[in-house]
């Protein structure tokens, strides 16, 4: 179903804690004037777990709003609570999104038939396409290939993954056991490239944030199976992958990134805090070797 950039977008604050509109707003169209194909607010990049559930509504909300139409978006409405998760996504389905993003329940570590049940009863309660997220790194668990297949054939309104697993072979089995409609996205950018070459059909970008035109770029490329023109758009920005994934947490970098861009403040909340200075510093030569600052 989804193809394409789907930028995983930070929620920027204000130097009081609120949530930015402007800066958000500001970082919304910069996104959709460089290509992207659509936005998920409010996932892990976006610090959902430090949302108040009132911030979080409003803040998709404020996505659909400035997304004014101009693409899919795709709402972090995921939890560990199946209740939980299902108010979430009711308020983004009235908030207009297309789409909510789920994420593999973490820290209660439910069986796969308790997945199972946990995200076929948020897509009964929707008529909202629904995306999972598998990202055991965070969640402690996967979402298995067979229940993946199940929920694909069970709910028609499950039509992808967002797969963060960092498994290629992981990549091949959803793509053979899972519906041909039924789409695999990359959860990380630096492995954007290899998930298409074996069938993925798009990226659910941390870095879009920064460089939404090159990884908009890179995607169309591999779509068109223009993989030397993908592969030189990878080779460029692996540095800025890289030091994303290296320095710190995300979304400290990224949020960092957009600081010295002069986009947001980079304000963080706790637990988050900002980078080292040495860090920062790496970073800042990471962004100035591709041209970014």
């Amino acid at each position: 179903m989804y193809r394409g950039t789907f930028t995983a977008l930070c929620t920027p604050f204000t130097a009081d804690n609120r949530v930015d509109e402007a800066a958000f707003r500001k970082l919304i169209d910069f996104q959709f004037a460089n290509g992207v194909t659509g936005i998920v607010p409010v996932g892990t990049t976006g610090e959902s777990p430090t949302l108040s559930h009132e911030e979080h509504e409003h803040v998709i909300a404020l996505a659909a709003k400035f997304a004014d139409g101009r693409g899919p978006v795709i709402a972090g409405t995921g939890s560990n609570s199946t209740d939980e998760a299902i108010e979430l996504t009711k308020a983004a389905e009235a908030a207009g999104c297309e789409a909510v993003l789920q994420v593999c329940p973490y820290y209660n570590k439910p069986s796969q038939e308790g997945l199972f049940q946990h995200f076929k009863a948020i897509a009964d309660a929707t008529k909202c396409k629904v995306m999972l997220y598998s990202i055991p790194g965070r969640s402690g668990i996967e979402i298995g290939i067979e229940t993946t297949a199940r929920l694909a054939a069970a709910c028609p309104n499950i039509v992808s993954m967002k797969e963060a697993g960092g498994s290629v072979e992981r990549v091949n089995q959803l793509v053979a056991q899972c519906p041909e409609a039924f789409t695999t996205l990359s959860g990380d950018d630096s492995l954007t490239l290899a998930f298409m070459a074996v069938g993925a059909t798009g990226v659910v970008s941390v870095a879009s944030n920064v460089i939404p035109r090159q990884m908009s770029d890179l995607v169309k490329a591999a779509l068109q199976e223009d993989y030397r023109a993908a592969r030189g758009i990878h080779r460029k920005y692996y540095p800025l992958f890289s030091a994303f994934l290296k320095l710190d947490t995300n979304p400290v970098p990224v949020k960092t990134a957009l600081k010295l861009m002069g986009m947001s403040n980079g304000n963080l909340r706790l637990p988050m805090v900002p980078m080292a200075a040495a860090k920062e510093d790496e970073l800042r030569s990471a962004l100035g070797s591709v041209g970014v600052i």
